[in-house]
C-alpha cells in the first residue's frame, strides 16, 4: 500500500518540504527513514525523541564498522573471509519529558496538534506537538535538528517547552548506545536487512561527564575503530543540571525546573563525533594517540552555528542542483526529496564510498556496491565533480587489496570486491557476489565519464589511468579466445541476479569491451604494445549473444533456452528471492532487474534504435522489478525508443520507491542508488543526455502533460543551464567558454547567448509482441498455496 501519495491530508504536498500533520501508529520505522538527516559522513534517523515513539532509531558514521570471520558451512578456496557491518554509533536524539509527573509520549498521552517536517531548502528537521496533560496544562514541545557541513561530525538539536500555565518540568537528555541493545535479527528472514552481533561490540574507552557536558568514546571489539563523542548543553533559563550521569550504554543530563506560562524553556544540545585514531604530534616529534572524544570536542559548534551551516549548504546546493518541472506539483515534491537524499548521502563523504543506504539506515550492512559508480556517479559528476573524484580516489585506495583478490581468483590486474566497507570482499554468496565481475567495468566506466565530463588531466594521467589499466588486465585474463575466434567471458553473473554464473553475459561483455577499449586508448608508459594489441583484439572480437530467430540480443548464451517463468505467480510471492530457492529462479526466464537494457543505455552508441527497441520489448515484460535499481533504467530506455507512457510509468515508480515504501524495506534506509536513478531518468531519460561521445548529445523526450523541465550541468569547466519544453530545447552557458553539443544528431555551439533548438514530435512505434510459452509446470507450489 502506498504511504505518502495515499494520504495527502496527512502528508500534504509541499514543493520544498516533507510534512506529516497527523501521527498514526504502525509506520514509524519507515518514516524514520523518510525524515532522516545526513551529510554523507554523519546521519541520524528521523525518530521521535521519546523512546516509546520510535521503531528503529539510530545514528551512523559512514565507514564505522565491525568485522568478523565469516563461517561457511562448506568452505572453499577464495571464499570471502571477513564480514563487515556498519555500526550504530551512540545516539544523541533521546529525551524524556515529564510534565507535572506525566511522561509525554505519542503512544500514551493526549495529542491536540501535531506537525513535523524536514525542509529541503535548509536541511532542518522540526517536530511540533501540543499535548493535553493530565494536570490540565497544555504544553507544546518543538524539536529542531540539523547536521553540520563545514564541521561534518557535528549535529545540533534544540528542544523547546512552552506551557499555557505554570508547570513542573523534568527533562532528561540522553546518549544511548543502541548497538549493544538486544533487538531482533531481521536478516534471518530478509538478506537485504542488516544482521546483529552476538557479543558486545562497543567497548568503552572514555566515560567522562559533569555540569551538563559529556566526553565519551568507544572502540569496536574487532575492527578496533574508535568513535568519540562530545556533548554540551545550554538552556535559556540558565538552569543548572540536576545531575549528569555517565555509563557505557546510557549517559544523561537531567534538568528539573518550573516552566512559566510566559517563559518557554529552551534546551540546546551541541554534539560532535569523531572517528578513528587521530594523532597529536608530541614534543619529541613522535605521535601519541589522541582519544577521539578530544577530537570531537574540537569540532563542537553551537546549535545556531550548525543550523546556519546547514542553511548555507543547501542554499548553494539548490542554486545549481535543483531540477524544476513545470505544471507537475505532485512530482516536484518527490523529485526534490530524492535530490535532497542524494545530497545527504554524498555531500561530506570525502574520500570514501557511498553506502547503499547512505547514512540513513543499516540496510545492506552499510556496504559499498557497484551502485555508486553506475547510479550515483552520474549525478555527482555533473553536480559536484569534486565529490565524484573523491569516490574514485577511494576506489583507487582499494587497488592493493584488489590486486591481491585478483590473484586469489587467478586473474591479472585488479578485482574489486562486490560489497565491502574496508576493501575486502564481504559477500559470502559468491554466485550473486564475487561472480559479478562487472563491478570492474562499472568503476572503469565511472572513471572514464569523470575524465570526459571534468577534463581533469591530472586524474586521467594518474589514478584514472591506473584504474582503467588494472581493470582491463583483469578482463583480458578472465576471458579467452574460443575456437570460433571470438573473445568469451565465462562463469559470471550480470546485474540481473535472477540469472547467475553464466557464460557471455551480454552486459558484462559489452562493459568489458568498453573497459578494454578505454584502457587501450590511453597514452601511458605502463602499457606495452603487445598488451595494447591484446586488449584491442579482445574488444573487437567480444562475443555478444544474439538470437537470430527473435532478432534480439540474448542476456547470455543460454538465456533463450530457459523455461519461461509462471506469470500467474501471485504478488505475495514477490520479491522472488524471499520466496523461492535460487536454483528455482536460475532455471527460469525471469529478471530481477534490467540487464541487457542497461548495457544498451550505458553503451548507447554501440546499438541501433531498432536493436534497443526490440530488446526493451522482449525484456521489459519479464522483468519483475524486484530490484529498486530497475525501474529507472527501464524508464530511460522506454523514453529513448519512443514509449512515452511506459517511460513515465517506470519513472513514477522509481520516484516513489521510498516515499511509498513500494518494496517494503524503506525502514532500513533510503535506496540511494534509486534516487540517483531518478536524477538520471530526468537528465538522461527525458532530457536525453548521452555522454562520452565526441560532444554532449541530447535527444529530448519530454512526457506529454509536462510543461517544462530545467536543470544545470557542470560539464568540462562550464555551468550549462538546460531548459526543455515540448517544442524546443534551450541551452545557456552560465559559466565557461563556448561548448559544442549535438541535438538529435545536428551539431550546435552554445555561446554567449541562449541556444534554442526547435524539436519535432517523436513517433511512438508499435511494440513488438514476442510469443510466450505456456505457464511453467515446474513450480506448482505457487498455485497450491496462492
Amino acid at each position: 500500500m502506498a504511504l505518502i501519495t495515499s494520504d495527502r491530508a496527512r502528508f500534504p504536498n509541499d514543493p520544498w518540504k516533507l510534512v506529516e500533520t497527523v501521527h498514526v501508529a504502525g509506520d514509524a520505522g519507515t518514516l524514520e527513514t523518510l525524515f532522516a538527516l545526513g551529510n554523507g559522513h554523519l546521519g541520524i534517523r528521523g525518530a521521535h525523541w521519546a523512546a516509546a515513539d520510535s521503531d528503529l532509531p539510530g545514528s551512523f558514521i559512514n565507514g564505522f564498522h565491525e568485522i568478523w570471520d565469516i563461517k561457511h558451512a562448506e568452505n572453499a578456496f577464495g571464499f570471502a573471509r571477513t564480514g563487515q557491518r556498519i555500526l550504530y554509533i551512540p545516539d544523541v536524539n533521546n529525551f524524556t519529558v515529564i510534565i507535572d509527573g506525566e511522561t509525554l509520549s505519542l503512544s500514551e498521552s493526549t495529542v491536540l496538534d501535531y506537525r513535523r517536517s524536514v525542509d529541503f531548502a535548509t536541511g532542518i528537521y522540526e517536530c511540533r506537538i501540543s499535548w493535553q496533560c493530565r494536570s490540565g496544562a497544555t504544553v507544546t514541545t518543538t524539536e529542531r535538528r540539523a547536521v553540520g557541513f563545514q564541521t561534518r561530525g557535528s549535529m545540533g538539536i534544540s528542544l523547546e517547552l512552552a506551557a499555557d500555565r505554570d508547570v513542573s518540568a523534568d527533562v532528561t537528555s540522553s546518549v544511548i548506545n543502541r548497538q549493544d541493545q538486544a533487538v531482533e535479527d531481521h536478516s534471518e528472514h530478509d538478506p537485504r536487512r542488516a544482521g546483529r552481533h552476538a557479543g558486545r561490540v562497543l567497548l568503552p574507552v572514555r566515560l567522562d561527564g559533569g555540569d551538563g557536558s559529556l566526553r565519551l568514546s568507544w572502540e569496536a571489539a574487532e575492527s578496533r575503530q574508535r568513535v568519540g563523542l562530545a556533548v554540551d548543553h545550554w538552556t535559556s533559563a540558565e538552569v543548572q543540571p540536576f545531575d549528569t550521569l555517565v555509563d557505557q550504554d546510557d549517559s544523561s543530563v537531567r534538568y528539573v525546573l518550573a516552566v512559566g506560562a510566559d517563559q518557554p524553556f529552551l534546551l540546546e544540545k551541541s554534539v560532535s563525533y569523531a572517528m578513528g585514531r587521530a594523532f597529536r604530534e608530541g614534543a619529541g616529534g613522535g605521535g601519541t594517540p589522541q582519544d577521539p572524544s578530544e577530537a570531537a570536542e574540537e569540532g563542537l559548534r553551537t546549535v545556531g552555528e550548525i543550523f546556519a551551516e546547514s542553511e548555507a549548504h543547501y542554499r548553494d546546493y539548490w542554486a545549481t542542483t535543483d531540477i524544476v518541472l513545470g505544471g507537475q506539483p505532485e512530482l516536484q515534491q518527490a523529485i526534490r526529496w530524492n535530490l535532497f537524499q542524494l545530497a545527504q548521502a554524498t555531500a561530506c563523504a570525502n574520500v570514501a564510498g557511498i553506502p547503499a543506504k547512505g547514512v540513513s539506515g543499516s540496510g545492506y550492512e552499510g556496504h559499498y556496491f557497484w551502485d555508486q559508480e553506475v547510479y550515483l556517479l552520474p549525478y555527482l559528476t555533473y553536480s559536484n565533480p569534486g565529490n565524484a573524484r573523491q569516490v574514485l580516489e577511494f576506489r583507487h585506495e582499494m587497488l592493493p587489496d584488489a590486486k591481491v583478490r585478483a590473484k586469489e581468483l587467478s586473474v591479472d590486474g585488479a578485482l574489486f570486491p562486490w560489497r565491502t566497507i574496508n576493501g575486502l570482499e564481504a559477500s559470502a554468496y559468491y554466485a550473486a557476489g564475487t561472480a559479478q565481475f562487472h563491478i570492474a567495468a562499472a568503476i572503469a566506466f565511472a572513471t572514464n565519464r569523470y575524465i570526459w565530463a571534468s577534463g581533469d588531466a591530472g586524474f586521467k594521467a594518474g589514478m584514472g589511468a591506473e584504474l582503467l589499466i588494472e581493470t582491463a588486465r583483469m578482463w583480458a585474463s578472465l576471458g579467452f579466445f574460443g575456437k570460433d575466434g571470438q573473445f568469451h567471458i565465462h562463469g559470471v553473473t550480470g546485474p540481473d541476479e535472477y540469472t547467475a554464473v553464466v557464460n557471455d553475459n551480454l552486459y558484462t561483455n559489452v562493459m568489458a569491451r568498453f573497459n578494454l577499449r578505454a584502457a587501450a586508448a590511453l597514452d601511458h608508459p605502463g602499457i606495452e604494445d603487445a598488451e595494447r594489441q591484446l586488449w584491442e583484439q579482445a574488444a573487437n572480437r567480444m562475443q555478444l549473444p544474439f538470437d537470430e530467430d527473435l532478432q534480439v540480443y540474448s542476456q547470455d548464451n543460454d538465456f533463450m533456452t530457459l523455461e519461461p517463468w509462471d506469470w500467474t505467480t501471485p504478488r505475495s510471492k514477490y520479491p522472488l528471492l524471499l520466496n523461492f530457492h535460487p536454483l528455482v529462479i536460475y532455471r527460469h526466464q525471469v529478471l530481477k532487474q534490467a540487464d541487457t537494457v542497461l548495457a544498451m543505455f550505458l553503451q548507447w552508441q554501440d546499438f541501433t534504435v531498432e536493436e534497443k527497441r526490440r530488446a526493451f520489448d522482449f525484456y521489459d515484460p519479464i522483468t519483475t522489478g524486484d530490484s529498486t535499481l530497475s525501474a529507472c533504467v527501464q524508464g530511460i530506455m522506454a523514453a529513448e525508443v519512443g514509449y512515452g507512457q511506459a517511460a513515465l510509468d517506470h519513472f513514477t515508480h522509481a520516484l516513489y520507491i521510498d516515499l511509498d515504501d513500494t518494496h517494503g524495506n524503506t525502514i532500513d534506509g533510503v535506496h540511494i542508488a534509486s534516487a540517483g536513478g531518478v536524477w538520471s531518468s530526468l537528465v538522461s531519460g527525458f532530457a536525453g543526455l548521452r555522454d562520452q561521445g565526441a560532444v554532449p548529445f541530447f535527444d529530448p523526450r519530454l512526457p506529454a502533460g509536462w510543461g517544462s523541465l530545467s536543470f544545470h550541468l557542470k560539464m568540462q569547466g562550464r555551468l550549462l543551464f538546460v531548459e526543455l519544453e515540448q517544442e524546443f530545447l534551450a541551452l545557456t552557458l552560465r559559466e565557461g567558454e563556448a561548448l559544442d553539443v549535438s541535438v538529435r544528431g545536428k551539431l550546435y555551439t552554445v555561446g554567449a547567448g541562449t541556444l534554442r533548438v526547435e524539436l519535432k514530435p517523436v513517433d511512438s512505434p508499435e511494440p513488438t509482441v514476442f510469443p510466450s510459452g505456456p505457464p511453467t509446470a515446474s513450480i506448482p507450489i505457487v498455485r497450491a498455496h496462492a
